[in-house]
Parts: structure tokens; C-alpha cells; sequence
């Protein structure tokens, strides 16, 4: 069954509810879920005369949107693939992605379309379509007329691939996730149950499968009055502007863009009243930030969700049930806790021999490899929303291996389970620090540090074979405070505690630490 056919269901029981709600030049701009349909299917026709088929890869460069969303379900109607990568990592980036999945057309935004000019890739790209009214080479989806919407839908078999994204490919040629039209009806199932989407509600949306959910269970997505691509340098007083202007009910985001909206002093304490539900994950949640979000929004459900672009979600922790032991157990070095695995999803530790491929087991094989509740190792997981492969099996050999017929993913992520069955997250695995003294994962030491409100970041890396703790501080930090840290971290025998004035973050979220940039920014100083 084609993607739409979930996402048709809701125009039928709500044709006129607004779907998406943007701010557009200080004006907010409704489209209900019937004129994103209408939308889709005129795109879809004109998508169609072109000469798409099924299987088509479409490249498609445009910001979160009513427009985007349009042009996205147009290219699901016709069974073809939507191919989404990031044009801010630079020419060889999108060089190399094309170079894996040549793209059959492409669909941007006008400026978007400038990248043709460094571009000889795109300028390759047989079908060039603007989303506006004109740009030179390129035909208009804004402006249609001719054809007649198309109304039904491409069948496709559950493996046939709907959404195609591409990993950064910092360090070689970038991974190509596929993601069939059966893997994300039952990501959406997933989705749904565990962020607890209701139609009705109305959602603050920062991530691009997150509104895609939202459209198939009835949910108004309210796209942020700000510039995506960074969210950790959003300027919230228009954000909670749309939150008490539109009655956002919940929001799905990143640590990085809450730490910004709870910037909003008392406009954010107005705002977040109206929240009966938030959501952060994406990133490291600490306690500090799960505790400031309860504290603005007492009433709300606040919950942190661990996950990964192959498997979201995993896990997640409900910030209410965290107790005083487990706080203390935190500050001695246990991890991050990130709460129960979910039901639909098969989680275990083995031992981490990260950076070697595993290959195939049998299931006694593999039952031999799990390590015991308390013990630290890799975290694998399995199921039906756990992506199976990559295009033209590049990584799979990295991040996959087999048990029987069953395809299990190394998250390349260390963590334990305790004896409640809880997940603790340790880190990378590649971030692990081993020396004389033993070994020791970066979250065991970043937890105590961001215990400190005047630390915004927290760092722990072996630079130079030492034992190192870099900080990015805010001005409230002072000599008493790191002699304080100091002392809270006797146990992890550290060498340095040494400061810095911004300490590097995934260009995603903002929010996770880049360990590979940060040993060469020290390197340089």
C-alpha cells in the first residue's frame, strides 16, 4: 500500500483542519489536510507528464513547509523516491550522494536552484522543477494548469523505497538510508504511540518525519517562526509568540532548541503552560535540561526519547519517575539513564567490539555474545522500524550483522541495562577513553558536569594521554565551581579540566558533542 493512502485517511475525517500552520512575513498561513491533498495530487500530475516512474530517485531541496510537504506526498502518490540531502555540507558532499543515487529530477526552491552553478551533478539532473513561479531551466509547480490532479495512487509493495537520505560522509563517502513504504507505516505506528499522538493536537514541529507522523494521525503541525537548520541558535521570542498565538499543545525537539526557548524568561513561562506534552531527544538529555522543562510546564508530560536515524524511536525516560537514586547514581558515574526500551523493538548489550564487523550468528551464537544486566557494552537493537540496509549495501558491513534470517544494527552507541530492565547510555563506543587506569566511556563524566548550571557544555576525551575534561562555561562559572567538579569526579581520575570558549556540535541538532573535531581544535591550540 502507497505511504498516502495512511495520510489520505485523515483528509477524509478531517478535510478542513488545518494541517500545517506557518508564519509567513509576520502572517500566519493555514493549509488544511484537503488542500495538501489537492496540492499533491495537481504536483503529482505534472510530476507524472514529465516521464517519472515508479522508482524514480527525486532529489528535493526545500525548507519544512506546506510547499515541501505538497511536493513530498506528490512524489509518494507516483511511487517514486524522495531523496533529501544536505546541501550545507558542500559541493563534494552533493557530488558524492549523486554519485551514489544519480537523481532522475529535482525539485528546489529558487535558491536552491543556484547550486547548479558550482554544481556539475545537479546540472546532470535530466528534470528540473522550482517550487515558485519561475526560475531559468526549470518548471513550475507553483504554476499549474493543464493537467488534471491525479486521484489514486501507485501501489507499492511494503519493500518498494518511498524516502532516501544520506548520513554527512565526514569521513568518507556518505551512507544512503532507504526507507520503504512499509518501513515508515510502521515507524508511524511506533511514532504514534509512544509521543502519544491524538488528532485534535495542535504540535510545535522541528523534525522533518516527525510532521509526516503528525499528517497521518490528524496532528496540526506548526512549523517554528526560525531557521531549522540550526536550531540551537533559534531567537525564541517568536517562537513562544506562535505558541500562545496558534494554542501549541506539544512539542517534539531537540535539547539544543528548548535550551534556547527556555531563554524566553517569563514569555516562556506563559507559553509553555498551554504544553501537555514535550519531547526531546535527538541528542545527550540531561537531568538539568528534563528539570527546567518541568519546571516551566509542572503540568506537562516531559520525556526524553533516545534513538537513532535507523532506529526511532528506542527507548525513552518519562522525567517524573526519575528517581532520587537514580540522580545519584548518575553523579557516580553510571551514565545517562534514557529509561525502558520500547515494546516494539528488540534491545541488547554485547560486548563492544566496535569498528570490527561481527557477521553472521546463530541465535545460540548470538544468546552467548548478551551480556549480563550492570555490564557495559554495544547497543544493538532489532524490528520492524529498524532500518535493515543501505543503498547498494555501503555500511552495512560497519553497522549490520545477522542472527538466522534476522537483521540486527549496532547504534554504535555504549550503554547497560540495569536490573529493572532500564537502558544507561555510556557514549560512542569510538569515544571510549582506555588507558592504564582502565576504561571509561565520555557520558559517565559529562553527567556529573552537567550537573553545574553554569556549564552549558561538557566534554571528556583522552587528548595527548590525558584524561581530559573540556568545558565550554557560562559567565557564573568560577574557581570554586571547578574545584567543586573537581572533587565530585575524584573517581574518574582526571588530569585536566580545561576551558573553552565553544566546544563543537553535530550541525543537525546542535546538540551532540563532535569528539573527532574537538581533539583537532585542541590540537590547533
Amino acid at each position: 500500500m502507497n505511504l498516502v493512502e495512511v495520510l489520505r485517511e485523515q483528509v477524509r475525517q478531517r478535510p478542513q483542519a488545518a494541517a500545517i500552520i506557518e508564519t509567513k512575513r509576520g502572517k500566519d498561513v493555514f493549509t488544511s489536510f484537503a488542500e495538501l491533498d489537492r496540492q499533491s495530487a495537481h504536483i503529482a500530475a505534472r510530476l507524472k507528464k514529465s516521464g517519472l516512474v515508479a522508482g524514480d530517485p527525486v532529489l528535493i531541496f526545500h525548507p519544512m513547509s506546506a510547499e515541501l510537504y505538497a511536493v513530498l506526498l506528490g512524489v509518494f502518490r507516483i511511487g517514486a523516491v524522495a531523496m533529501f540531502l544536505d546541501p550545507s555540507a558542500g559541493r563534494r558532499h552533493i557530488e558524492r550522494c549523486c554519485e551514489l543515487q544519480p537523481p532522475r529530477a529535482l525539485i528546489a526552491s529558487p535558491k536552491a536552484h543556484l547550486l547548479r552553478l558550482v554544481s556539475p551533478a545537479l546540472r546532470r539532473v535530466p528534470r528540473q522543477f522550482v517550487v515558485g513561479p519561475w526560475f531559468p531551466g526549470a518548471t513550475s509547480l507553483v504554476k499549474i494548469g493543464g493537467e488534471m490532479p491525479l486521484a489514486t495512487c501507485e501501489p507499492c509493495a511494503h519493500d518498494a523505497g518511498a524516502l532516501l537520505t544520506f548520513t554527512s560522509g565526514s569521513t568518507g563517502m556518505p551512507k544512503a538510508a532507504i526507507r520503504t513504504h512499509g518501513f515508515l507505516r510502521a515507524q508511524h505506528k511506533v511514532l504514534a504511540r509512544h509521543i502519544q499522538l491524538v488528532p485534535g493536537e495542535v504540535d510545535l514541529t522541528t523534525l522533518p518525519v516527525f510532521l509526516l507522523a503528525n499528517l497521518a494521525s490528524g496532528v496540526t503541525s506548526v512549523v517554528p517562526d526560525a531557521d531549522l537548520k540550526s536550531p540551537g541558535w533559534v531567537r525564541p521570542g517568536p517562537i513562544l509568540d506562535q505558541i500562545q498565538r496558534l494554542g501549541v499543545t506539544r512539542c517534539a525537539a531537540s535539547p539544543a532548541f528548548f535550551e534556547r526557548l527556555l531563554e524566553g524568561g517569563g514569555q516562556t513561562r506563559a507559553a509553555f503552560t498551554r504544553f501537555r506534552k514535550i519531547f526531546t531527544g535527538g541528542a545527550p538529555v540531561f537531568l538539568r535540561l528534563l528539570d527546567q522543562l518541568h519546571a516551566v510546564a509542572p503540568t506537562c508530560l516531559v520525556a526524553a526519547v533516545y534513538g537513532s536515524t535507523e532506529a526511532e524511536p528506542i527507548a525513552h525516560l518519562i522525567a517524573r519517575e526519575i528517581s532520587a537514586a537514580d540522580r545519584q547514581a548518575m553523579r557516580r558515574g553510571a551514565g545517562l539513564l534514557s529509561g525502558v526500551s520500547i515494546a516494539e523493538i528488540r534491545l541488547q548489550i554485547i560486548r563492544d567490539t566496535w569498528g570490527q564487523p561481527l557477521g553472521s550468528f546463530t541465535v545460540d551464537e548470538f544468546a552467548a555474545m548478551k551480556l549480563a544486566p550492570g555490564q557495559t557494552g554495544e547497543i544493538v537493537v532489532a524490528g520492524d522500524h529498524v532500518l535493515k540496509g543501505y543503498l547498494q549495501g555501503r555500511g552495512n558491513e560497519e553497522t549490520k550483522f545477522r542472527v538466522g534470517a534476522e537483521t540486527w544494527h549496532r547504534t554504535g552507541d555504549a550503554g547497560r541495562l540495569d536490573q529493572a530492565g532500564r537502558l544507561w547510555l555510556l557514549g560512542r563506543c569510538s569515544a571510549k577513553v582506555r588507558d592504564a587506569r582502565g576504561e571509561i566511556y565520555p557520558f559517565a563524566v559529562e553527567c556529573v558536569a552537567m550537573e553545574q548550571p553554569s556549564i552549558r557544555r561538557a566534554a571528556f576525551v583522552n587528548y595527548e594521554q590525558k584524561r581530559l575534561l573540556a568545558i565550554e562555561a557560562g559567565p557564573a562559572f568560577n574557581e570554586r565551581v571547578r574545584q567543586d567538579l573537581a572533587r565530585e569526579l575524584d573517581w574518574a581520575l582526571l588530569d585536566d579540566i580545561r576551558f573553552e570558549k565553544r566546544l563543537p556540535v553535530d550541525k543537525r541538532h546542535n546538540a551532540k558533542i563532535d569528539y573527532p573535531a574537538l581533539l583537532q581544535m585542541l590540537r590547533r591550540e
